[in-house]
């Protein structure tokens, strides 16, 4: 045994006088390498080999250390341009960079553009009626809806079968904006994690609250955030959701009025006014906002909490399906004294700077030939008399 352990000193001894006195040769390097995986630790450590060999293989061109430095940097300013957010495993974080805010206006456009056609088999236009339930309804119940407005009512229906898509752009924008706005944020956050928690989903993954509108439950809510005359009503609502005691998750509240409006368009409540006003998703997204400040009014008048929701929403929906237009008309005039009110303050802010107007303009979104174009933007344009009290309770 010792006569073997002699041997391989002697051997290692020699291949060591062999190696040349300055830098370590690839080929040299490699040779040295074979010959010390045979060799005993204690070998290579009595013979100061270990040491030269540990040299040679952390030694590492200054130029393959700038590289380094580099890739260590453009990967810490792609960090610095997100918020952290938790990530569940197994699901990339799609939300990386600054993503620009989007109109309803746009993302409309999207799905007008996009090929729905596997949705629309599946959507139901209108509820399912039988026996003499069936008849009643039709002898008295409301008129048909316009054939004209028909695909805009199943352009409604199908958006409401659209899951998130993490692959679409529009969806992930839609979503960023619905945050940004209600937080007051300018940076955009992670796709997973318990801020959305903030805004009033009920997880880490805002999509699993959509499963009952579908992409609808988000674009209602841009639509009352995004819509100058609207906007003041959502930061109340959201403000309310924040109450200490009368707190709500905002989101989740939003998504169950949004079932509401679908559920309404499909009795054909709604039938009426869509038909007089020539549209259905300006109807429908007018109903959405009426029912929210119905609901708002309740709760803080009533000092209702997260308890009492099922019966609030009951209440939401009652009103929504026996009498849309009572609840249009209250929209109506709600909006029409916030705009007194900013109408006196601007008429204020004139006289004390003359030289100053604040002028309103339409905006006209441009579609693609062979699309038809689908009127929203007026907010409840009745020009009926009201039915009933006028108190909201």
């Amino acid at each position: 045994m010792d006569g073997d352990d002699s041997l391989q000193i002697d051997q290692t001894e020699k291949a060591a006088d062999r190696l040349p006195a300055e830098s370590w040769q690839e080929q040299d390097m490699n040779n040295c390498i074979s010959l010390a995986k045979s060799s005993p630790i204690s070998i290579l450590k009595k013979n100061g080999l270990l040491q030269s060999l540990a040299a040679g293989v952390s030694t590492k061109e200054p130029e393959d250390l700038n590289q380094d430095l580099k890739r260590a940097q453009e990967e810490w300013d792609a960090v610095e341009s997100i918020q952290p957010g938790s990530t569940p495993q197994n699901r990339a974080d799609v939300f990386v960079g600054q993503l620009p805010s989007i109109s309803f206006n746009e993302a409309l456009q999207h799905f007008q553009t996009a090929d729905l056609s596997a949705h629309m088999k599946n959507i139901q236009v209108t509820a399912s009626r039988t026996g003499l339930f069936a008849i009643t309804r039709l002898l008295f119940g409301p008129p048909r809806l316009h054939r004209d407005l028909q695909e805009e009512r199943n352009l409604v229906f199908a958006i409401a079968q659209c899951s998130f898509d993490n692959n679409e752009r529009v969806h992930t924008r839609v979503l960023q904006t619905v945050y940004k706005k209600l937080t007051g944020s300018r940076f955009d956050c992670s796709r997973y994690g318990s801020h959305w928690e903030e805004v009033g989903f009920q997880g880490v993954d805002p999509a699993t609250d959509l499963r009952g509108t579908g992409f609808l439950g988000l674009m209602q809510v841009l639509y009352l955030i995004m819509n100058p005359q609207t906007l003041p009503l959502a930061h109340s609502i959201y403000k309310l959701s924040q109450h200490q005691s009368q707190n709500f998750p905002f989101c989740a509240m939003s998504i169950n009025i949004t079932r509401i409006a679908i559920q309404t368009l499909r009795e054909e409540c709604l039938n009426k006014e869509c038909n007089r006003r020539k549209q259905v998703v300006g109807v429908v997204n007018d109903l959405y906002v009426a029912a929210f400040l119905h609901l708002h009014h309740i709760w803080k008048t009533q000092n209702k909490t997260i308890s009492d929701s099922g019966l609030v929403l009951k209440e939401v929906e009652d009103v929504c399906k026996k009498n849309p237009k009572l609840i249009l008309k209250r929209l109506e005039s709600y909006l029409n004294k916030e705009h007194s009110v900013l109408d006196a303050t601007l008429e204020d802010m004139s006289s004390l700077h003359p030289s100053s107007a604040v002028t309103g303009q339409s905006l006209k979104l441009d579609l693609p030939s062979g699309v038809k174009e689908t009127n929203f933007t007026g907010v409840c344009e009745l020009a009926i008399e009201m039915e009933g009290e006028t108190r909201l309770i």
